[in-house]
């Protein structure tokens, strides 16, 4: 079974750099001990690298600042703890002021890099990928993105600790003295522990926002947090966090593929017996993929009006029959089978074996099993050959095979020949031992952090009762197994809110999967509805 920590893998005309160096000690409060300091006195140093482009968005040829750097934030013992890297574009030109909008954004793991929104969805430039289906290989192409929201909000994409150009600690690559080395590598060790995980990895952001909107003087703009798969998760915790901790209230927070409670998740339910949600919730997303790849014994001509049908379903009679577990009669049993084989595709005498409850490994694997191929699961609509045709569950994901060389090459290059990024610098797409990973959460008004299975549902529920003027927008697609979209609308209907404050929630599905922005039809269409959510959210 997939574990928890794997359950969201995911995962410019340059016109001069202009690289300025800022002492992290000179900049902060924080103060840095002596064997910080003697491990590695230059590590802890801030880089920043600025060029310069233009682009046409709305029929209007906008120009902007690129700037690109690193960012220190403190451990737990507020000594330099991690560099985080980040790329923000600022627009330029007349009409531009200290009070316009500025989203942050990042992607999730949790321990992946911001690669996937800032040249898949909303940076200047986007790499061009397959739809659906692999495409070309390299050279990939690396076009000017009209979908960037750049007319309307200034944009930061957050590297998390330990990922892209950032790092946990320092590097010891640099430190020719072995009994320093040797210091340095056990403290980089031991210095994991204050960012991996779910509440460190939220105050680190926490720090990184606070810090940003003093380096650039944005602390009275319009604030705005876009989160993708994990970085849902995190932003729950975070938008509390920021209110709570450094007084900051939020104009608007955008999940994009979102999960709050693991507890829902479609991956390795059979490990949590009795809980049966996953199956109900996930079941939207089999009809849709069997619809799409047309394996239904009757294809419906239109998608929306089929899900509404299987929702309806799923939480009636579907949620009864799981409800009665090792009660439910024979014939009840055959029934309901025969009614998810209506749905999905898969065999009656499969479903029948999996005693009802079929998870996202299963169908994958089993959908077109026949034709020896394996669907997504972060986009079901990719396909692939299946490894091992007598496994139970996928053994990959073909949509990840599918781009992630794309992503990984074309920033490599762009990162360093246009941003001024170091061309000696490793870059890091996920984080290294993110196995380690700390889920334990303390959620608001509570001492400790709760031993149960994550749940950050509390916090985005905490966060607009205190600010009644936040708002919240959901984005999800329909062929995403990794985040079911019926999931996310469940939570946002389990909130706990008050009728008035229901409103400050909207939610937007498309017909791809889990990076919605991989289909431009759906990229225009979710630029479009971010811009909306933005405008309505600033005075």
């Amino acid at each position: 079974m997939r574990s928890q920590a794997a359950a969201l893998w995911l995962v410019v005309g340059i016109l001069g750099a202009l690289p300025a160096r800022v002492h992290a000690d000179d900049a902060t409060k924080g103060s840095t001990s002596a064997s910080a300091k003697s491990e590695a006195p230059d590590q802890y140093v801030e880089e920043r690298h600025e060029s310069h482009g233009s682009i046409v968005l709305g029929g209007k040829r906008v120009s902007y600042t690129a700037v690109a750097g690193t960012l220190m934030v403190e451990d737990m013992k507020n000594e330099p703890g991690a560099m985080m890297s980040y790329v923000a574009y600022f627009r330029t030109g007349a009409g531009t002021q200290a009070n316009r909008p500025i989203t942050f954004l990042y992607n999730g793991g949790p321990g992946s890099a911001t690669v996937w929104l800032h040249i898949g969805a909303f940076g200047p430039k986007r790499v061009v990928v397959g739809n659906g289906v692999r495409g070309p290989p390299a050279p990939y192409p690396l076009v000017d993105n009209p979908d960037s929201p750049l007319d309307v909000t200034d944009l930061v994409f957050i590297d998390a600790p330990g990922t892209g150009f950032g790092r946990i600690g320092v590097d010891v690559e640099k430190i020719s003295d072995q009994d320093k080395r040797k210091q340095a590598e056990q403290r980089n060790d031991a210095l994991r522990k204050d960012f991996y995980g779910v509440d460190q990895d939220a105050r680190a952001f926490d720090l990184f926002i606070t810090k940003f909107l003093t380096r650039f003087s944005r602390w009275n703009s319009p604030k705005f947090l876009f989160g993708e798969s994990y970085g849902t998760t995190r932003s729950a915790v975070l938008v509390a966090m920021l209110q709570s901790r450094s007084d900051i209230d939020v104009n608007g927070v955008m999940l994009l593929s979102q999960i709050l409670n693991f507890d829902l998740s479609d991956d390795g339910p059979g490990d949590d017996p009795g809980n049966d949600m996953p199956y109900v919730l996930s079941l939207p997303t089999y009809a849709a993929t069997a619809w799409y790849h047309k394996r239904l014994p009757s294809a419906p001509p239109q998608l929306e009006p089929f899900l509404q049908a299987v929702e309806n379903f799923a939480l009636s009679d579907y949620a009864a029959a799981l409800a009665a577990g090792d009660g439910l009669g024979t014939q009840e049993r055959q029934a309901i089978a025969e009614k998810l084989h209506d749905f999905t595709g898969l065999p009656v005498d499969y479903i029948e074996k999996a005693n009802l409850r079929v998870d996202g490994g299963m169908f994958e694997k089993t959908l077109l099993e026949d034709q020896g191929l394996t669907t997504g699961r972060l986009d079901t609509r990719y396909t692939g050959p299946t490894i091992d045709l007598l496994s139970e569950e996928s053994a990959y994901d073909p949509q990840s095979a599918a781009i992630t060389s794309a992503f990984v090459s074309v920033y490599n290059q762009y990162a360093r020949e246009t941003l001024g990024f170091p061309a000696d610098e490793r870059y890091k797409p996920s984080a290294e031992h993110v196995g380690e990973w700390d889920f334990k959460h303390r959620q608001p008004g509570e001492s400790s952090p709760d031993p149960i299975s994550l749940n950050v549902m509390p916090d985005l529920a905490t966060a607009m009762k205190k600010d009644p003027r936040l708002k919240v927008a959901l984005f999800s697609g329909y062929y995403d197994l990794a985040t079911p979209f019926f999931e996310g609308q469940y939570e946002m209907d389990h909130l706990g809110l008050p009728p008035d404050l229901r409103k400050n929630i909207e939610i937007h599905h498309f017909e791809t999967g889990h990076m919605v922005y991989v289909s431009p039809d759906a990229l225009k269409k979710l630029h479009d509805e971010m811009v909306a959510f933005i405008e309505a959210s600033s005075p």
